[in-house]
């Protein structure tokens, strides 16, 4: 995700989330469905640009790693670096 590091925005967005799809919901999906919904709110993929060796990002922004299942788990981040 990417957007500004504030405190209270950060928890906005967790009760967005938890009010778009709340864990107790009515799902179809057996096990942990609002997970996967939450997880499609986010694209899975950032394009940034790199100005000198530094990724260039606009004044507030931060970038975020959000993790929308039940519990925390080991992911693999793939950095793809194209030139000019």
């Amino acid at each position: 995700m990417l957007t500004e590091n504030d405190p209270a925005l950060l928890k906005d967005v967790e009760n967005l989330l938890r009010e778009l799809s709340p864990k107790n919901g009515s799902y179809n999906h057996p096990s942990n469905a609002h997970a996967h919904l939450r997880s499609v709110l986010f694209p899975p993929d950032r394009l940034l640009p790199v100005i000198n060796r530094q990724i260039e990002l606009g004044t507030w922004q931060s970038l975020f790693f959000v993790e929308t299942d039940v519990y925390p788990r080991r992911r693999t981040v793939i950095v793809q670096i194209m030139g000019e």
